[in-house]
């Protein structure tokens, strides 16, 4: 069974239609929009700052979602995917961005919608990921325009994440 706790008061808000996976932990002041899911052993951790987070966004297998103390909050858009085992820490990142797999996004750091963070990538402290772009690397740069099948994946799996989680439904 998934681990949803308060902390200090604040209590998790789950929106409709989202799959919760059994052993995945969300605390603390955690706002979950509808048609997500949050897959197996991620961890959104809202014991110091709050956590946003749009409808229709997948945070996969791993991921790990927290914030700075009296710093730093983190906001998700919608139709965000992040990928297995990334880190994604008092930051904004806006809708239909797809963060790689292992990838890190560092606080205060900006990715705008319609940007792809490569697997692995590390976007640094109050960067900015600009529209419209591939970033990758370490740390993070642009590297080259989304194409049109790039662009077309960003609208595409957000639903593809929706009928895996019915999958998982009674």
């Amino acid at each position: 069974m998934a681990i949803i706790l308060p902390v200090n008061e604040h209590f998790p808000f789950i929106g409709e239609n989202s799959f919760i996976a059994p052993n995945c932990t969300i605390v603390g002041d955690v706002t979950i929009g509808q048609h997500c899911s949050i897959w197996f052993n991620a961890v959104v951790r809202g014991d110091v700052n709050y956590i946003k987070i749009g409808d229709y966004s997948n945070i996969q297998d791993n991921v790990t979602i927290h914030g700075t103390y009296q710093r730093n909050g983190t906001d998700i858009g919608s139709y965000v995917n992040i990928g297995h085992n990334a880190i994604v820490h008092g930051c904004a990142i806006h809708d239909y961005v797809l963060i790689g797999m292992g990838a890190i996004v560092m606080d205060r750091a900006v990715i705008e919608s319609n940007v792809i963070v490569a697997a692995g990538a590390v976007v640094l402290e109050n960067s900015i990921c600009e529209s419209g772009y591939l970033y990758a690397g370490v740390p993070a740069k642009k590297v080259k325009p989304l194409t049109e099948d790039q662009l077309n994946l960003l609208q595409k799996l957000p639903h593809n994440y929706v009928l895996y989680s019915s999958w998982f439904s009674d």
